[in-house]
């Protein structure tokens, strides 16, 4: 979502702010900004759109000189529109105070009414009462310091805040709730981030600030304090860094980020495959040989996840409850931690999330953490340095790579590989699955990248499955067992980049209510390969076809009797039914890039969404 880069010191402070936005910007947003003290007199540009447009519109044009200190940000709105007023950085009403702010101040109403008619509003944000306070202590006090710490008591909500003013025209201010902010250390000079993306060119060397403590930095100095104003000694944390973490992955041959993160998932599994097992024969997860006996006496797993994390949560339970005898309950994150949860001695938590800073996913483990102290918590996640690994007792890396797209794809294959491995793990921590089984379950792991590969190979079938449906307003996606999470997780790929509706059901709820929508102008997606409920989904389809729904299926290759009844096609390599979700989604994906691609949509930053979620 929204993305925060500052700087003080001696570079060119409009280079380092537009390049740390730009590293930023596949978080997804709507608008961006920067602000500058130059001269002892503050500066702000803004605008609506991308980047480059903030850019062309006024930073090809203006000449900074002698800057000392500057904030930028990009904007994912959540109260406002996405305009250039309610772009940030947002000014107090003298222009003399600049912030940028991520998460929500969810008592700024109350705040802006007291404020009101004193000071001038604007915007329409939340964030720009957090300037106007600022002002109003600044002329209580005439302490800046007094001014920003008397602010900060007064918030309710989650921030992350970068601040700059006229008063103090060499510092950076920052401050932490809810919403993660780092500061990077360099020689004479430091930078403060949202995103370690956006500092990892600068510097090795960084400091995690916590919930309630703020920070004052100068080119020279780093001094953080708690909630009571007490000097707090942080830890410096030191990354070693590849040289390609320095870069944004290329596209190479691709259009689009999505297409290129779709064709990387052959590999994605291989990597996983031999970073989980020794020599694809016996299962290791490394960092979870500490919780060992936890988890041999584990009696419920508790999944919380958002999205596409949620549904790989979905097909994880078949596995968890079928390899290792463990009851799984599976919680959307929003709901999770609003729910009265019970837990015994022996449970165990597991949050999923791509970016480690899923809000809701971190409220829930923090509520959890409330209720139950001891509970363990086990997070999977693609992000290093993240909020959710310092808040979990281990953590199990989905090494997808970096996922540019907005849309997961390649990431969600990775939380359904590594999700599988890991109840492998467990049957055989339990002693519940025999080494016979459990090699058997490898070998067809092993298959895997050869089959999707061969999948990846209908493309131009694909494409032009998908162009005869481009015209289309709505879809349903059904499927039953393990690929039920996957009809989820194929109408949500397809709302979220070619804008159509689209919804996914467990096939037999079709004919409690969905039904309905069912004509002659309703393409039905049903993932029907061959596996235990193939009977029960062709009675589906049968259904379907009575009402005279088109049906585009999924079968299992050389299915004669789907192929005889549906309009279309799409044809995968057999699979053991355990790792059957594992390909059925391979042509879900394609078909939604490809009819967003018919319908020029903005497949890599579709509107209105976030890559990562950093509010509730």
């Amino acid at each position: 979502m929204c993305g925060i880069i500052g700087y003080v010191g001696k570079r060119d402070l409009a280079s380092v702010l537009v390049a740390g936005l730009e590293r930023l910007s596949y978080r997804g947003y709507d608008s961006s900004g920067i602000a500058v003290i130059s001269k002892g007199e503050l500066s702000a540009w803004k605008s609506e759109g991308k980047v480059q447009r903030l850019i062309d519109r006024y930073i090809k044009s203006i000449k900074i000189s002698n800057a000392t200190v500057g904030i930028g940000h990009t904007r994912w709105a959540t109260h406002g529109e996405p305009t250039d007023i309610n772009a940030h950085p947002q000014l107090s009403s003298d222009q003399k105070i600049g912030l940028v702010h991520n998460g929500i101040i969810e008592n700024f109403a109350f705040l802006k009414k007291n404020l009101q008619p004193r000071y001038l509003f604007k915007s329409e944000t939340d964030s720009e009462v957090a300037a106007h306070l600022i002002e109003a202590e600044f002329h209580r006090t005439h302490s800046f310091l007094q001014a920003f710490q008397k602010t900060l008591s007064q918030l309710e909500g989650t921030y992350a805040l970068a601040i700059i003013s006229e008063h103090d025209p060499q510092t950076l201010f920052a401050a932490r709730l809810g919403s993660p902010l780092i500061i990077g250390l360099g020689e004479d000079e430091n930078f403060i981030a949202s995103d370690l993306v956006a500092l990892i060119p600068h510097t090795r060397n960084f400091i995690y600030l916590a919930d309630n403590e703020w920070a004052i930095i100068s080119a020279s100095e780093v001094q953080v304090y708690d909630q009571a104003g007490n000097r707090v000694k942080k830890a410096i944390k030191h990354l070693k860094i590849n040289d390609s973490d320095l870069h944004q992955p290329a596209k190479g041959h691709f259009p689009h980020y999505m297409l290129k993160e779709i064709f990387d998932q052959p590999e994605i599994l291989k990597r996983i495959l031999s970073t989980y097992t020794s020599d694809e024969v016996e299962l290791r997860f490394k960092s979870l040989a500490a919780h060992t006996d936890p988890l041999k006496k584990c009696e419920k797993f508790l999944i919380q996840a958002c999205g596409t994390s949620w549904h790989a949560g979905l097909v994880a339970k078949y596995w968890l409850e079928e390899f290792a005898h463990i009851s799984t309950e599976v919680d959307i994150s929003s709901e999770f931690r609003y729910r009265k949860i019970l837990a015994r001695n022996h449970d165990i938590l597991l949050a999923l999330s791509q970016s480690g800073e899923t809000a809701d996913t971190l409220a829930g483990i923090r509520e959890v953490r409330k209720l139950y102290n001891k509970l363990p918590v086990i997070s999977f996640i693609n992000r290093s340095e993240t909020t959710m690994e310092h808040e979990s007792d281990a953590i199990i890396p989905s090494l997808a790579g970096t996922e540019i797209g907005v849309a997961s794809t390649k990431n969600y294959i990775a939380q359904l590989g590594t999700l599988f491995l890991f109840a492998l793990y467990l049957g055989q921590l339990k002693g519940i699955l025999t080494a016979a089984k459990i090699a058997e379950y490898l070998r067809a792991f092993a298959m895997l990248p050869a089959l999707i590969n061969k999948i990846l190979a209908y493309r131009k079938t694909i494409k032009a499955i998908s162009s005869r449906y481009a015209t289309d307003k709505g879809f349903l996606f059904i499927g039953r067992g393990m690929n039920y999470p996957n009809a989820l997780e194929g109408a949500l790929k397809l709302k979220e980049i070619s804008y159509l509706y689209a919804a996914g059901y467990a096939a037999g709820e079709l004919k409690h209510g969905p039904i309905a929508l069912i004509d002659e102008n309703m393409p039905v997606i049903a993932l029907i390969p061959h596996t235990s409920n193939y009977s029960k989904m062709m009675n589906n389809l049968e259904e379907v076809r009575s009402r005279k729904g088109r049906i585009i299926a999924i079968v299992t290759e050389g299915d004669k009797d789907v192929t005889a009844i549906a309009d279309t096609v799409i044809p995968i390599p057999a699979i053991i039914e355990e790792l059957s979700p594992l390909l059925t989604i391979i042509p879900l994906q394609l078909f939604a890039y490809d009819i967003a691609v018919a319908l020029d949509r903005d497949v890599d930053q579709p509107k209105n969404l976030a890559k990562s979620v950093t509010v509730e």
